[in-house]
């Protein structure tokens, strides 16, 4: 008998997880599976996988998590390189499944090149301010609640703005989001 939903064991936490492969050829399924295998995991049909680890774009049915394997550009997919080690496979296979999105960072050329700039850093108020705004307050109620007044909270809103490079509020929630400024 299996155990209610709300007391099962969620996919990433067991030991393995059931993998669907999504290829566009049967050559190409197969080192999939091969890979799936070194990682530790096993391979499933669609109806009974937990993540579906798909080799370039894919339709994939009942919501299920994917990793591809290509190069993408959709920013909120989770995206892998094709080489990838056994236990790369198994770390984004793992973190798909428990709801996270995943990418490798790329590879830097050899030799020298100019270091980024360094992303300028919000004060502990501008960082106060910015999770106000997370939380949906206007400019008075962030006021009230700091011990502040509204033009100071526009001040440092200004440079809310202007340290992340956004134009609105809701862009300055999505970036901070992003960059882990703010939790949900």
């Amino acid at each position: 008998m299996k155990p209610p939903a709300a007391f099962a064991m969620p996919a990433a936490t067991r030991l393995g997880l059931q993998v669907a492969v999504a290829a566009r050829s049967p050559v190409r399924q197969a080192d999939l599976a091969a890979r799936v295998a070194l990682a530790g995991h096993t391979l499933a049909a669609m109806s009974e996988a937990d993540v579906v680890l798909a080799d370039g774009p894919a339709a994939t049915a009942a919501n299920l998590p994917v990793l591809r394997l290509a190069a993408g550009e959709d920013e909120e997919a989770s995206v892998l390189p094709p080489g990838l080690t056994p236990a790369q496979l198994d770390a984004g296979l793992r973190a798909v499944a428990a709801g996270l999105r995943v990418s490798l960072p790329e590879a830097a050329a050899p030799g020298f090149a100019e270091a980024a700039p360094p992303r300028p850093l919000l004060t502990p108020r501008e960082l106060e301010i910015l999770r106000a705004l997370g939380e949906g307050m206007t400019n008075k109620t962030v006021a009230r609640q700091l011990g502040i007044s509204a033009h100071t909270v526009k001040f440092h809103l200004e440079a809310v703005f202007a340290k992340l490079g956004v134009a609105s509020r809701a862009e300055a929630v999505a970036k901070g989001l992003r960059r882990g400024l703010l939790m949900l």
